[in-house]
């Protein structure tokens, strides 16, 4: 629907903004920061979006932000609030963003603080009738604490990929004791997936960061190497347990492992490595992690890839049940939702792959497409509502 182009004035950095749907006038993405991002990465993360709120059946469009410039930085901050200003008439009143690549939630909400819009999900917010209590209860949900000693916001993303994990563990009948699993970053989605992984007793054998692969057979204690992370999700080597193995960045993978779990960064399998992997299934914790070609490759030697769309949709899903107070501040709650709705759907894309091998994102694309349809259909729903936003009530 809309591309914009922004170039900072004081760093020259170049910021982009991709709006793919709106719906009852809003669209939902998150806003990454990394060196080298690209317009065509924005496009494709935003047709992604779109993918995962019409795949959980929620009444918002698709957007992504983007912006070119290292996160490490320590002008960073200040780009990113220089962006969001840009931006401000978006996400005022029809982006709902929130945090990606390079850019952590706590990071998001504070510049939108600084700007005087309270939190990233304003765009929703503003429309309840009091938006002050619906900025409680989204601020008392994304604040729970869970075991471990984090937040549930934080969290709710790798939770999510675990399900899909389990899920297709449960679909093909595999022991979850006996079930290996390789996790390429160890940051927000790729941490939390690796420690509710660890909780459900898989082996978590194979974690990869910016420094290189770690890799233990008999598998790690997640809780204690997730100590080890620094603010960027990167581990200290320098107090490693006994008996890991470091490897080369790419060695993730290729190591043997029943799931591979790509989590950093995007169009991290390609033709030039999809033949290493020995997985026999990857789960797209990452936005885009697999290219069309390799996943094609994949699929060629029968192994199926749930695609990002399904399997980290889970803190968008979550979100916006938030939003619309379908789930409250008790992390049982959420847990329990998002459990049945991911491991529903991660079961029935399975069950076409393996009963004519039907390429598990061809599966979920029909179901996105037949979930925005009905919605378009239903009655209240129509082109006008869809632009101007009457037909969605945030309480």
């Amino acid at each position: 629907m809309l591309r914009l182009v922004w170039t900072d004035a004081v760093t020259g950095a170049k910021g982009y903004l991709v709006v793919h749907t709106l719906v009852s006038g809003l669209a939902t993405g998150g806003t990454r920061m990394r060196a080298g991002c690209t317009m065509q990465e924005v496009e494709d993360l935003a047709r992604g979006m779109a993918a995962k709120t019409a795949t959980f059946d929620l009444p918002v469009g698709g957007a992504k932000g983007g912006i070119d410039f290292d996160p490490k930085d320590p002008r960073a901050i200040d780009v990113l609030e220089r962006f969001c200003q840009a931006m401000r008439p978006w996400l005022d009143a029809h982006w709902v963003t929130a945090e990606d690549l390079g850019v952590p939630q706590h990071l998001i909400d504070e510049v939108f603080d600084r700007l005087g819009l309270g939190q990233s999900y304003h765009a929703a917010i503003s429309r309840a009738p009091h938006p002050d209590r619906t900025l409680r209860r989204v601020q008392a949900g994304l604040s729970a604490p869970v075991p471990g000693g984090l937040l549930l916001g934080d969290v709710i993303g790798g939770y999510g990929v675990a399900q899909a994990c389990l899920g297709a563990a449960g679909a093909w009948g595999w022991d979850e004791t006996t079930t290996t699993v390789a996790i390429q970053g160890i940051g927000t989605m790729g941490g939390g997936a690796a420690f509710y992984l660890h909780e459900a007793g898989m082996r978590v054998v194979a974690v990869a960061d910016a420094a290189g692969t770690l890799y233990r057979p008999e598998g790690f204690d997640v809780p204690e190497l997730l100590e080890l992370r620094d603010a960027y999700g990167e581990i200290d080597r320098s107090r490693l347990p006994e008996g890991v193995q470091q490897l080369a960045r790419d060695a993730v993978l290729s190591v043997e492992a029943d799931i591979l779990v790509p989590a950093a960064i995007s169009y991290a399998v390609t033709p030039d490595n999809a033949a290493d992997v020995t997985a026999k299934l990857v789960v797209e914790a990452a936005n885009s992690a697999t290219t069309p070609e390799a996943e094609a490759m994949l699929a060629a030697r029968r192994i199926p890839v749930i695609p990002d769309f399904v399997a980290n949709a889970g803190a968008a899903a979550w979100a916006w049940w938030l939003l619309l107070g379908q789930v409250d501040a008790d992390p049982a709650t959420s847990f329990h939702r998002l459990r049945t709705e991911m491991q529903s759907r991660v079961a029935m894309l399975l069950g076409e792959w393996i009963a004519d091998e039907v390429p598990l994102r061809h599966t979920a694309w029909r179901l996105a497409s037949a979930n925005r349809e009905a919605a378009a259909a239903s009655p209240g729903s129509t082109a006008s509502t869809a632009s101007t936003g009457e037909a969605l009530v945030i309480p």
